[in-house]
């Protein structure tokens, strides 16, 4: 390990050497042995204005003179790519090269200085580690610290004794180094001039990750917090053991895990704090008030590009809420928004052409790397020229195709409504506007059982599948405790663009429930771009889009309210964005449900902290949803015309 006086020791002799070669190689992909021959890779523990030293690996290409092979080419100086993140900057050891660096091939390829940072008590750092440590508007003393300030420090140092560097910096990062990004942008060093905020973690309590509207995501929870929830007492390049649990049928484990206060006693027994923060902060209080990142992201000076997937299971609402709320805070600075047709970090791992059974007839993720990703950092980073001032690249599912807007949503739209009738109908027409057979029946009732929740997918999984947002739900059609509504074939395209309201009227037997809601588009028979999709019952049945609401929390995050049992109540929330075209030949189809086990964790359907419920407080509920003139259930929604 390098210490600061060795790093100092280091630097002198290369003050000089400012001039790095840009690197051949667009033909070859990166590797170890290519980083090997081009890169040298250096290891500092840089220091924070409280003292704590950050242990940060630098990869600087070698110059010119130093690489033999290299044919002669003009010698400039280079950027500096940033990533922090918690989860290890491996491989540790000078001697010891990743086989890429930087956001994808080219970057390596292209001769930019690459940085990879242990944040603040994790793995190889000093200091002590804080889960979406809050950030600090006010700074009290010199020495105080958060995210943005580790994030400035590291940047001044950067700048200031990396040999070769042109002065300008990048950051971008994927999930929870995302989060890290969004906080380096705030108060931003002067430096710093492209930022990429990827699926960023935002609000662990309202959309990502562990929370959706207050709704608990148990398996993923789980399997994370598992391994990575626990202490490190000082610096190691050792991961975190996992906890040695078999649940190859996670809808069987979690079930018989039995309620959540068994969690602890049985498996974590106080090993994993963050765990039991969690299960200590039932609502949205301070604890997670604190820890919204987007609070704070306000007067952001450096050029944005923040980029998420449309079926990103775990931060599709951290993507969104950042271009958002950087939109709105930050007038006149470049904000861009790339969404594609993405798992979880999708677009940084494989070309991006299908998931799942679903096709999409194009490398939509080496677009995005190729096309978009390395000309933002370019224009930013090397004063390339502008190729594209896009402000919203958006790929459109359903017709398989990437659409550019200056806007997100974009303008030139209506708004429309979806309608659940009587008979499983679903159409644009309110209840009561025209007679027919069964109009006067009120509501759909279903009767949901704790002891039998319905499954979130028909397959065998460990926890929560990464693709689960686009998998066929003809196996809840047929569950009598979900209750669907189909429209009639579509004559001509329709396209959804941004968010969907969901407005609920129902009523339960019970004080609590959670509302459970998907938007699904049914293909035709035999339908040729999707596997598995021929049955009696009709086509593949896509999730489009499909999310909870805690019902407790249908007025506010905070202040959580039962329900009155039988009264029929408005819930309204919010589905996520999507860019979808339901094609002419299909059929539109809503599901209600109060269950999507084990993704979300059992609603006792008592009035309980949740946390803390035991076995006797879960009991069956009679729920009920309403279609008539004065309860008009329905989903409101944007379409895009063509």
């Amino acid at each position: 390990m390098m210490t600061l006086r060795d790093c100092r020791s280091f630097l002198a002799p290369l003050a000089m050497l400012a001039l790095i070669s840009a690197l051949p190689g667009k033909a070859a992909a990166q590797g170890v042995e290519f980083l090997r021959e081009h890169y040298l890779k250096y290891e500092y523990r840089i220091p924070m204005r409280d003292g704590v030293r950050l242990y940060t690996a630098v990869y600087i290409p070698k110059r010119r003179s130093e690489v033999p092979k290299v044919p002669a080419v003009p010698e400039r100086k280079a950027p500096i790519l940033l990533m922090r993140t918690p989860y290890g900057v491996q491989p540790y050891g000078v001697e010891a090269y990743k086989s890429e660096i930087g956001p994808s091939p080219k970057f390596g390829r292209e001769g930019y200085i690459v940085a990879y940072q242990d944040v603040r008590g994790r793995w190889m750092s000093e200091g002590v580690f804080e889960n979406m440590r809050p950030h600090l508007d006010q700074k009290r003393g010199s020495q105080d610290i958060d995210e943005s300030t580790d994030t400035y420090d590291t940047i001044d140092w950067l700048v200031k004794k990396v040999p070769g560097n042109n002065g300008r910096v990048g950051m971008w990062g994927i999930s929870y180094p995302g989060f890290y990004v969004a906080a380096g942008m705030i108060d931003a060093h002067p430096a710093l001039k492209a930022v990429s905020p990827q699926a960023p973690v935002t609000d662990w309590f309202a959309g990502d990750d562990w929370h959706h509207n207050g709704a608990f995501f148990l398996p993923h929870a789980f399997g994370f917090l598992g391994s990575f929830g626990r202490s490190r007492p000082e610096p190691t390049h050792q991961p975190a053991p996992r906890f040695d649990v078999t649940k190859s049928d996670g809808y069987a484990f979690y079930l018989g895990l039995g309620p959540l206060s068994n969690v602890d006693r049985l498996y974590f027994k106080g090993q994993v704090a963050f765990w039991d923060e969690m299960m200590r902060h039932g609502t949205y209080d301070e604890f997670w008030q604190t820890r919204d990142i987007r609070r704070h992201l306000n007067g952001i000076k450096p050029a944005v590009l923040t980029v998420g997937g449309w079926y990103d299971a775990e931060n599709l609402f951290g993507a969104l809420e950042t271009y958002k709320k950087v939109e709105a805070s930050s007038p006149g600075i470049e904000n861009r928004l790339v969404m594609g047709p993405w798992r979880h970090g999708g677009w940084a791992r494989d070309d991006g052409s299908k998931l799942g059974p679903i096709a999409f007839h194009t490398k939509t993720s080496e677009f995005f790397r190729d096309e978009i990703e390395f000309p933002f950092f370019e224009q930013h980073l090397n004063e390339g020229k502008p190729r594209d001032r896009t402000e919203a690249w958006i790929f459109e599912t359903g017709t398989n195709r990437w659409r550019n807007f200056d806007a997100w949503p974009p303008r030139g739209t209506r708004r429309r409504s979806l309608y659940v009738l009587p008979g499983g109908r679903l159409t644009f027409e309110p209840p009561g506007s025209r007679a027919e057979p069964g109009e006067e029946t009120k509501f759909d009732e279903y009767v949901s059982d704790p002891a039998h929740p319905v499954e979130y997918t028909d397959e065998i999984e460990e926890g929560m599948a990464n693709d689960y947002m686009v998998r066929d739900q003809r196996f809840a059609w047929r569950r009598p405790d979900v209750v669907s509504y189909l429209s009639d074939g579509l004559t001509e395209d329709l396209t959804m663009v941004g968010p969907i309201e969901v407005r609920l009227f129902v009523s339960t037997s019970g004080t609590d429930s959670d509302w459970i809601v998907k938007l699904i588009d049914v293909y035709p028979d035999d339908y040729p771009d999707v596997e598995g999709a021929s049955s009696k019952m009709g086509g593949y049945q896509q999730l489009v889009r499909g999310d909870v609401l805690r019902g407790r929390f249908r007025e506010s995050l905070t202040k959580p309210e039962p329900f009155v049992p039988g009264r029929p109540t408005s819930v309204h929330f919010r589905l996520q964005d999507v860019a979808h075209t339901f094609r002419a030949g299909h059929r539109m189809m809503v599901q209600v449900q109060s269950s999507w086990f084990p993704l979300i964790d059992r609603n006792p359907q008592t009035f309980v902290d949740i946390y803390r419920a035991q076995v006797s407080d879960y009991r069956k509920a009679t729920q009920r949803v309403y279609h008539t003139a004065e309860l008009p259930t329905r989903l409101e929604f944007l379409e895009l015309s063509h």
